[in-house]
């Protein structure tokens, strides 16, 4: 048994997290430049954020409207010609010098990401052994989370080395070998898709306690992917010196994720319910956004690690608890978790910025801050719905 298990993991599995880790990367490698952008081709700090707004946009929703296409395709077929395309479309993005033609490219780019990430771990769940597929999983999500640091870093350092084309030129040549690598998928499974219907999204949020749980997860992405949109601005306004790879290197704590990630039921354990963890993580969201407060780098490098402890916290157990609570179509619950997970990204991409245009930093982390108390108030009303619901889970046990 073990024999198989680790061909397996040591042949698609590699080349699926290989290809994981650059999708996530071209996601997130504008992020931490947008400040070049805006110098380059004299852009408003708004116009600037839509590199990534337009990238995260189709992710929120995906689950609603890709559903024709994964239950008609093979997720090798799928995966293989979206990531051609990403890659295409990224060295073509290298070589643009006009900025509405470069909005384009990332708003087609930002179609594909759904379709790529959708396919990789749905055929984990097809193709690895039963007793492995947790295992694979807990890889792939530990392979976004360290993608998207990579992306921010890397994006930073090559920017300061080579010029911002570079970077992106080179995240396509590593799709278009990602694509060749993919040719070695032997098995060719159809995706088992759950595609919700809008009946079906009403009903299950009409449910107090998917309402309050996807509210509060709306809010937890809002807040995360707001600060660190705006937060390369505000490096550039303390200190106009700071070059791009410090400015990638801000983002270490991102890495938290992955520490949070494989502790799950120890933190559970430890706090006795997913509830309480994900309040104790908001807690500390509100700590790290406290930490920005202060004009100072290296307070604010220190701050990014509980920033984003406290985000992977509420985010790692909500999204185990969502299947706790949907005890039939759990699918659908699933993919109208993700779609409100990301509609708040990119909503919180860009709608806290007239904040921080018109009163200042410290006016804009306090309406993140507003956006935090909000997600508790959520927290505090999805306890009270189930206890309402489900009296005999008493806010989740965790041992589901």
């Amino acid at each position: 048994m073990p024999k198989p298990a680790s061909s397996h993991r040591n042949g698609p599995l590699a080349t699926i997290y290989f290809c994981t880790v650059v999708t996530l990367c071209t996601l997130y490698a504008a992020q931490p430049i947008q400040p070049v952008f805006q110098q380059e081709f004299d852009l408003s700090s708004f116009q600037a954020i839509l590199f990534t707004t337009l990238m995260m946009l189709p992710l929120g929703f995906a689950p609603m409207f890709y559903g024709v296409l994964l239950e008609s395709f093979s997720a090798r077929t799928i995966v293989r010609i979206a990531i051609l395309l990403l890659g295409l479309l990224e060295l073509i993005f290298s070589l643009t010098g006009n900025y509405l033609l470069l909005l384009i490219l990332r708003g087609i780019q930002g179609m594909a990401i759904p379709a790529i990430l959708t396919s990789l771990v749905s055929y984990i769940s097809f193709t690895a052994p039963k007793e492995d597929i947790q295992t694979a999983v807990a890889r792939y999500i530990a392979a976004t989370i360290l993608g998207g640091f990579l992306g921010r870093l890397l994006s930073g350092l090559f920017t300061d080395l080579f010029g911002w084309r570079f970077f992106f030129f080179l995240l396509g040549l590593l799709l278009l070998w990602g694509f060749f690598l993919l040719r070695n998928l032997k098995q060719d499974a159809n995706l088992a898709y759950s595609r919700p219907t809008m009946a079906q999204v009403a009903e299950l949020v009409r449910q107090p306690q998917f309402l309050w749980l996807y509210c509060a997860i709306f809010a937890v992405f809002f807040v995360f992917a707001g600060l660190l949109n705006f937060l390369p601005f505000q490096l550039k306004l303390i200190d106009p010196g700071v070059g791009e790879t410090g400015i990638g290197l801000m983002y270490s704590g991102y890495v938290m994720g992955i520490l949070v990630s494989l502790n799950v039921r120890r933190l559970i354990r430890l706090f006795g319910t997913e509830i309480r963890v994900a309040m104790a993580g908001l807690l500390l969201y509100v700590a790290g956004i406290g930490g920005f407060m202060i004009p100072d780098r290296s307070t604010m490098f220190a701050a990014m690690f509980v920033f984003c402890t406290g985000m992977f916290m509420a985010h790692a157990l909500l999204s185990g608890y969502v299947n706790t609570l949907a005890r039939s179509k759990k699918g659908i619950a699933n993919g109208v978790y993700i779609s409100f997970y990301y509609l708040g990204g990119t909503v919180g991409s860009f709608a806290p910025g007239v904040l921080y245009e018109h009163f200042g930093w410290r006016a804009f982390l306090g309406g993140l801050i507003a956006m935090v108390g909000w997600a508790m108030f959520c927290l505090y009303r999805l306890q009270r719905a189930v206890a309402t619901v489900h009296p005999a889970d008493k806010g989740g046990k965790g041992d589901d």
